[in-house]
């Protein structure tokens, strides 16, 4: 999305109704005039969906909240990622925390809305974002060049995915996502991937990232044709929203031995 540019409809092609609730979270850093006026005219005239609030803190008050998230594994997480723009946020004098959890929908309409919001924001003070479902803290360059992308960004701009040690197959590696809660979907999770399956395994993921965003639904035992893997993956899933390697429910998938 650029400025002047309409928001159209973001469409589910494979959407099917289902209980889990979207999750939009963000917190704006920065310095912002007393009367906050957001030209969300620039984005298509965005406006925050029903259900996501917005809340105005100043950042030495919020710093006093145990949940504060410049604090603690993510905040070292954060600094160790990008110093500057970290120290750019904790010294900012004002935070805007966006969030509400919304009803499976069959349009990202709210998704596109509120990004729009936030790219207003930027506009009117705001220095750097934090996305906490993705573990990452954005200046303000980055989140234009990350977002203010004509025709809207790829799906996968969304979502994080990693690659970490399979702690249960020594010599495996795990590929996982965070974020798809934004489109009330859960993550994905595929284990067990031996080491010269590790770009098709990415590869994997970010398609069924795609799938997800865009509605679809992986079903339990529902089985996953992968070229090369006569035997496919089976899908599982499961999980619940304590888990902190996800924060959400996740659909594991195990590669063959």
């Amino acid at each position: 999305m650029t400025e002047q540019e309409q928001i159209a409809p973001w469409s589910r092609p494979h959407w099917h109704a289902g209980n889990e609730r979207a999750l939009v979270h963000f917190y704006v850093f920065g310095k912002f005039a007393p009367e906050l006026a957001i030209p969300t005219t620039r984005y298509g005239n965005a406006s925050l969906p029903a259900g996501v609030k917005l809340e105005r803190f100043q950042n030495a008050v919020l710093r006093q909240w145990d949940g504060y998230p410049l604090f603690g594994e993510l905040g070292a997480t954060l600094r160790g990622d990008s110093p500057e723009t970290f120290a750019d946020a904790r010294n900012a004098p004002e935070v805007l925390v966006l969030r509400g959890e919304l009803e499976d929908a069959g349009t990202l309409d709210y998704l596109r809305h509120t990004l729009g919001v936030l790219a207003a924001l930027l506009d009117i003070g705001a220095t750097s974002i934090l996305d906490p479902q993705m573990l990452r803290l954005f200046s303000a360059a980055e989140w234009r060049e990350h977002y203010l992308v004509k025709g809207g960004a790829p799906l996968r701009n969304h979502v994080l995915i990693l690659l970490d040690p399979d702690v249960e197959r020594p010599g495996r590696s795990w590929v996982r996502t965070r974020g798809m809660r934004k489109f009330a979907r859960p993550d994905i999770s595929i284990t067990n991937i031996p080491k010269g399956e590790v770009d098709r395994a990415g590869m994997l993921c970010e398609r069924l990232v795609e799938l997800e965003a865009l509605g679809a639904r992986l079903e339990p035992g529902q089985a996953l044709e992968v070229d090369g893997l006569p035997a496919g993956l089976v899908a599982q899933p499961g999980g619940d929203m304590a888990d902190p390697h996800f924060n959400n429910t996740h659909v594991s998938l195990r590669w063959p031995d």
